[in-house]
């Protein structure tokens, strides 16, 4: 599919409230939960402030992950004209090249605002902004492989995001080796919660040409891969808690992932009708319990 011209040539305005529908904000709760949980597993540090928490919230949802939304409806503009032509783009709403414009001064305020918050902060938002535009506009296209794509989204909304609140908290710096591994395990994670949301589309996908795993794989093996991608790491951080001595909660961990365990037998009974429900059962566990492991290595490293 050509992404090189604009879908609409149309001139005029666009109106505040079709910007902010391409910022999507129901899509901000990931990346604030996460970064909430880095806060949290910082423990008390240089900056416990009501201004950081929120100056952190604003920065990894309005701006980070809305400059994705945005970036990603402006390189969809074609495909979103033939599927959903209501969208802001594609229906005018937002003419020309506005969308283009508005990624681009979204994204620089995004950094900006990353770099008054300390220089951690800033690589953070920096690296998460790089994939964002990496993910939708071409030449890479992330988006357009499933293992490429999922890597990318999984990295911004977790680990980045958990990795931006500790160092927030700790005045900007680099956090703790402890937080950036579970950062780093519940962005891996996160990349089987990616592969739910393609279960959807796998007709589309496979007639534009986009390798989502259920269009590699099949919806079966895709929803195996997905499973080991969510429960691996997890299994990987309850050992972690274990030789730290957060016993209380490396059993809570253990118990959320063995809710998992039995979520994940009626998803793999039927991927592409289940993973709807999935998505609102396993993955509210599993988010649960990135807040346990938050919580445990706030009062540890003390």
């Amino acid at each position: 599919m050509n992404q090189s011209a604009p879908v609409n040539v149309a001139v005029g305005r666009a109106s505040p409230g079709a910007l902010l529908q391409l910022l999507k904000p129901i899509t901000w709760f990931p990346p604030m939960w996460a970064f909430l949980c880095g806060w949290i597993s910082a423990g008390p540090g240089t900056d416990l402030s009501g201004w950081s928490l929120l100056a952190g919230v604003i920065l990894t949802g309005p701006l980070v992950c809305g400059a994705s939304q945005i970036v990603n409806d402006w390189y969809d503009r074609d495909v979103d004209a033939l599927n959903e032509p209501d969208r802001p783009i594609p229906s005018g709403r937002v003419p020309g090249t506005t969308a283009f414009w508005f990624a681009v001064v979204w994204t620089a305020i995004a950094q900006t605002w990353a770099i008054l918050l300390g220089p951690w902060v800033a690589a953070a938002t920096g690296l998460g902004l790089a994939l964002a535009w990496a993910y939708s506009a071409p030449p890479l296209r992330l988006k357009m492989n499933g293992w490429w794509g999922n890597s990318a989204v999984a990295i911004s909304y977790e680990g980045l995001a958990w990795i931006t609140g500790a160092a927030i908290v700790i005045g900007g710096d680099l956090p703790a080796q402890p937080i950036l591994l579970i950062a780093l395990l519940y962005s891996i994670g996160a990349h089987g919660i990616m592969t739910l949301n393609d279960f959807k589309s796998v007709e589309g996908d496979l007639t534009m040409g986009i390798r989502s795993l259920p269009a590699q794989l099949g919806p079966t093996r895709a929803a195996r891969v997905a499973c080991l991608f969510m429960l691996l790491p997890q299994l990987i951080v309850i050992l972690l808690l274990v030789r730290w001595g957060l016993m209380p909660f490396a059993l809570t961990v253990s118990l959320v992932v063995v809710a998992q365990c039995l979520a994940m037998r009626k998803l793999l009974r039927d991927p592409k009708q289940f993973a709807p429900w999935y998505n609102a059962t396993g993955v509210s566990l599993y988010v649960l319990g990135m807040m346990a492991v938050a919580i445990g290595l706030g009062g540890w490293l003390v």
